[in-house]
């Protein structure tokens, strides 16, 4: 007579294997949902080190600085908000690896923060594959506003509207036609380049002179010799700090009497630092509320929670940027029904609509994904101090020593 007990045993190993397998590795889309009982996790890419540090680092910054005053009152439905940020250098490629980690590695809900127009534009087919939503990156090119890319919710005005309000200011305050452009060549330069054409093609102008710099090897010398030849009245720069301000301090010292103008990505407080003398009266429009106008309410807030929770840290453009974006996630996350999963954030996030977070308000639907279009100026001043102007008829004048 067989023994059953035998004659069975394969059935029961094969039984007991594949229990011990589903125990051991759940599937990843239960497992990488980035939302545990306790914690949040937000993934930010962005150049800690290399020419967008200082965005960077006040961004990163700036949002912290809004995520502990939540966790503090309790997080998000007694979540802790946790945000990892590494460093890309601004390389592209390090951004994608850094994305990749994030996606497929460190149990990250979603992406915040990123910086830069090529390193995040690297990583747009990896998000639409992934249906993995990023919020907030720090650039202002067309190609993450339109058309619509399901998975990115940007808060900030864009690249065209700045260079469009630039154009319009030397025009209708200065009367100036004669308007050159210096840019980085590559997709961030390229969309600001854009930008004043459209601008400027209302008026029936044609950029009297492009020079383009290479971001790895910028030679700003010869940009300075070329762009001296077209003697333009005013030269709208979409570059990075360093190379912008070596071009202005470049063309100064060679005699050149035109208006510099800067979009926000060049970080003024940066830039101002880098000129020292030759800052004053250069132009740095903002997308953003001036960091210490307190009158507004999110200001407010920032300076606030910046002396109790930091007061070692000296408020900037782009920490009010962090803190800004960071406290519109956290009130959409609030807002976003349980279960809390990535398609639901984003449902949420389509409903924004006019949300004012402190005298600075977003909205968002299916067809729109860019939440402001606000544009501020600001000027250098004397001791390279930032501040706010309301038209270019209220810039200081340069003086050579």
């Amino acid at each position: 007579m067989k023994n059953k007990t035998a004659a069975h045993w394969p059935f029961l190993l094969l039984s007991c294997l594949i229990l011990t397998l589903l125990n051991a590795s759940p599937l990843p889309a239960e497992s990488n949902t980035g939302i545990t009982d306790t914690h949040i996790r937000i993934g930010q890419s962005c150049s800690l080190t290399g020419p967008a540090m200082g965005l960077c680092k006040g961004m990163r910054d700036g949002a912290q600085l809004y995520f502990d005053y939540i966790n503090a009152q309790g997080g998000i439905h007694g979540r802790q908000i946790q945000l990892i940020t590494q460093d890309d250098a601004y390389n592209p490629e390090k951004c994608k690896k850094n994305t990749k980690a994030f996606i497929n590695e460190q149990n990250i809900f979603l992406l915040f923060g990123y910086v830069g127009t090529l390193t995040t534009e690297t990583v747009l087919p990896l998000l639409q594959e992934k249906k993995f939503p990023l919020f907030a990156p720090l650039t202002g090119a067309r190609i993450f506003r339109y058309p619509v890319i399901h998975e990115v919710f940007n808060i900030r005005a864009s690249y065209i509207q700045e260079t469009e309000t630039m154009v319009d200011r030397l025009v209708k305050d200065r009367g100036i036609k004669n308007i050159a452009v210096f840019y980085q060549n590559d997709s961030y330069g390229t969309d600001g380049l854009n930008g004043v054409r459209i601008a400027a093609s209302k008026y029936g102008i044609v950029p009297s002179g492009t020079v383009s710099y290479n971001r790895e090897s910028p030679d700003t010398e010869k940009a300075v010799s070329q762009l001296m030849e077209s003697n333009p009245e005013a030269v709208i720069l979409i570059a990075t700090s360093e190379p912008a301000a070596q071009l202005i301090s470049g063309m100064r010292n060679a005699g050149s009497e035109a208006l510099f103008l800067n979009v926000s990505f060049v970080n003024g407080e940066d830039l101002a630092e880098r000129l020292l003398n030759h800052g004053i009266g250069v132009v740095v429009s903002q997308v953003v509320p001036f960091p210490f106008y307190r009158r507004v309410p999110l200001v407010a807030e920032y300076s606030q929670i910046g002396s109790k929770l930091r007061p070692e840290k000296q408020a900037d453009f782009a920490g009010m940027e962090g803190f800004a974006a960071a406290k519109a996630l956290t009130g959409i996350l609030a807002d976003t029904p349980a279960p809390l999963t990535r398609e639901a954030f984003m449902k949420s996030a389509e409903q924004q609509d006019e949300r004012d977070i402190g005298g600075f308000t977003f909205s968002f639907s299916p067809q729109r994904r860019q939440g402001s279009n606000l544009v501020y100026l600001t000027q250098i001043g004397p001791g390279g101090f930032l501040r706010p102007i309301e038209n270019l008829n209220q810039l200081y004048p340069f003086h050579k020593n």
